[in-house]
């Protein structure tokens, strides 16, 4: 299961469902992402395989991850393509996030 130490207090999600919650990222990750460029200390790029079930999987998640922790911005684009940025003071998330691809 995933480690995660790496979120921040402010995350609202219950601290029993945040492994889960990462394991569902790790899930998606290893099945349909691919290219992860970190474009900046706060933003990371991903494509994801273009099919709609996984894009509405990865929409749903990314809407109840917003809803926890609420600095996540999370942008879908054209053929898969998915942004995910955070406040400077939140790059350390965004690490693990990215660690979740690997």
């Amino acid at each position: 299961m995933a480690d995660a130490s790496f979120l921040p207090d402010s995350c609202t999600l219950p601290s029993a469902d945040r492994p889960l919650r990462l394991a569902e990222f790790a899930d998606l990750f290893a099945r349909s992402a691919r290219q992860p460029d970190r474009m900046s200390p706060t933003r990371l790029r991903l494509t994801l395989d273009d099919d709609p079930a996984v894009l509405a999987t990865a929409r749903d998640l990314a809407a109840r991850e917003s809803a926890c922790c609420a600095f996540f911005t999370f942008t879908f684009g054209d053929r898969g393509a998915l942004t995910v940025e955070v406040p400077p003071a939140q790059a350390a998330v965004l690490d693990g996030l990215e660690r979740l691809t690997r």
